[in-house]
């Protein structure tokens, strides 16, 4: 990974974190989801680190939704040798009203490259030559595209022989090319200032469709490395677990990569199962017998003997009682789960609910 270094001048970033997060609810009741404990450490951790790698020196936080937590978190950013501003939306501005609202707190001269980074967004591409082909070529904007199996689920982003985006599309049954708009963009300053301000904007519909039209060169960075937006629970947990794996590497991992990642004061019985890249947080307990394969276990739980935990997340100080099976869920902060219970295939449980024991056996979406 490149280090050091300003890539031609790129020494601002503006990261969006503004989001509600409603998809991983009960997740984010309390915390917003770029503050989320991700191998170990906030999410954001991971990419703030990757920034700082690449030569960014100053990060604009555009906040929205529990703006305050992130202050909190990463205060003046001196713990990853970064300098961190905070700004906030009074009300929700879109992707391009946020941009520009943040960009008040910009330092750089107009011609300048800012990389902007959205806090949702796994990815292991290389920043620095997307800052170098953004310079070599003079763009307006170059976005990071992504290239899927799938691009039916998305709106796809097609360019033409020189790189240059040519259009945005909506989702479609037919898409004309596997490469989607992966959410990181370099933007010439000048261009944030041009967006109009204290505006609702989407830079997908609106800014950069009209950069397009305007015969702006608008770019696109297309690579297939490691990409996961992480908004939904099962993308959440595969994240954590990929880093821990060390599928995806990032600067920020409080520890070696392998099966599991043990956090400071965790117990784990000699007779336990941990695998799969699975999190035991901070004096957690995993007791005799238990088996737990590709989750996120937070601080302060307990997973009785016996319990089988798969791909799923335990929040801080719940409680999963012997012989529970929970597969593909969530268990919300200090919730309680009776010995006998199933649940799979998506059911959340709420903070501070008590399951009792032997309960009826369900599965459920909501």
């Amino acid at each position: 990974m490149p280090t050091g270094g300003t890539h031609g001048g790129m020494q601002e970033a503006i990261l969006l974190v503004g989001g509600q997060g409603t998809r991983l609810r009960p997740l984010t009741l309390g915390t917003p989801k770029p503050l989320l404990p991700t191998a170990g450490v906030p999410f954001l951790a991971h990419q703030l680190a990757r920034a700082r790698s690449f030569g960014v020196r100053r990060i604009v936080f555009a906040t929205s939704y529990r703006a305050a937590m992130f202050a909190d978190a990463f205060g003046d950013g001196a713990a990853f040798d970064l300098e961190i501003v905070y700004v906030t939306e009074e009300s929700p501005l879109g992707t391009g009203g946020a941009i520009r609202n943040a960009a008040e707190a910009l330092r750089c001269p107009p011609e300048d490259p800012v990389l902007v980074l959205n806090g949702d967004i796994l990815s292991g591409h290389d920043i620095g030559a997307q800052v170098a082909l953004h310079l070599a070529e003079d763009a307006a904007v170059t976005l990071h595209l992504t290239e899927v199996d799938d691009p039916s689920r998305f709106g796809c982003v097609p360019t033409d022989e020189r790189g240059r985006v040519t259009a945005f599309l909506e989702k479609t049954p037919n898409p004309v090319t596997n490469r989607i708009n992966a959410g990181c963009y370099v933007f010439r300053r000048s261009v944030i200032d041009g967006i109009p301000a204290g505006q609702v904007v989407s830079v997908e519909r609106e800014t950069f469709p009209g950069l397009i039209e305007a015969g702006a060169p608008v770019l696109g960075y297309a690579d297939s490395t490691y990409w996961l937006d992480v908004g939904t629970p099962a993308a959440f947990v595969q994240g954590s677990c990929d880093l821990v794996r060390g599928v995806l590497t990032s600067p920020a991992l409080p520890g070696r990569t392998g099966e599991a990642l043990v956090l400071d004061g965790a117990v784990i019985s000699p007779e336990a199962k941990v695998t799969g890249g699975t999190v035991v947080g901070a004096r957690s307990v995993v007791g005799a017998g238990a088996s737990v394969r590709g989750s996120v276990v937070a601080e302060d739980a307990v997973i009785e003997p016996g319990a089988v935990v798969v791909d799923s997340v335990i929040g801080n100080r719940a409680v999963v009682a012997s012989g529970v099976v929970l597969r593909e869920v969530v268990i919300g902060d200090g919730a309680s789960i009776g010995a006998g219970n199933e649940l799979t295939s998506g059911a959340r449980v709420w903070p501070g609910i008590d399951l009792p024991a032997r309960a009826v056996r369900f599965s459920s979406d909501t």
